[in-house]
């Protein structure tokens, strides 16, 4: 197993922390009402899933 050898230090150990982003959920237009949802899901609004309904709402 890997082991450092050397302490890092806190400035080297918060500049390559710096790095780790978070990104933004990304989001499509349901094709029936329009509304906001997650691709390749079923929209948590009108129910519908590639053009049929698939949940109750």
């Amino acid at each position: 197993m890997a082991v450092p050898k050397r302490k890092m230090s806190r400035s080297n150990t918060r500049s390559r922390r710096a790095q780790w982003k978070t990104a933004a959920v990304a989001t499509v237009a349901c094709p029936q009402c329009k509304s906001p949802k997650l691709p390749h899901a079923a929209c948590s609004v009108c129910g519908t899933y590639n053009g049929r309904q698939v949940l109750e709402v």
